[in-house]
């Protein structure tokens, strides 16, 4: 248990901090989760939507400091890489 002033006051901020961010990478996580029902469910239209709102959040995420930059662009990459195969494959079903 901390036992100086300055360390109980960190604690306190520390407990504030981590609520905030984990409220922050909850947000960003539905919003991925998003993409990825769109895309298990085959609506290309509803994914390539879904990716265009979680785009900025998660690079929200990297602005507020919760997510690495590289972390983001590879979450945003690998999604973006999967709803375009998605469109792809829908296309080619319609041909």
């Amino acid at each position: 248990m901390a036992n100086h002033t300055s360390a109980k006051k960190r604690i306190r901020r520390n407990d504030r901090r981590a609520a905030i961010n984990g409220a922050r990478m909850s947000r960003i996580r539905t919003f991925i989760k998003k993409v990825e029902t769109a895309l298990a469910t085959g609506d290309a239209a509803a994914a390539r939507e879904a990716l265009r709102v979680a785009q900025p959040e998660i690079q929200r995420g990297v602005t507020r400091g919760v997510l690495h930059r590289n972390t983001a662009s590879r979450k945003i990459s690998r999604l973006a890489a999967r709803v375009k195969a998605a469109a792809l494959s829908h296309s080619a079903r319609i041909a």
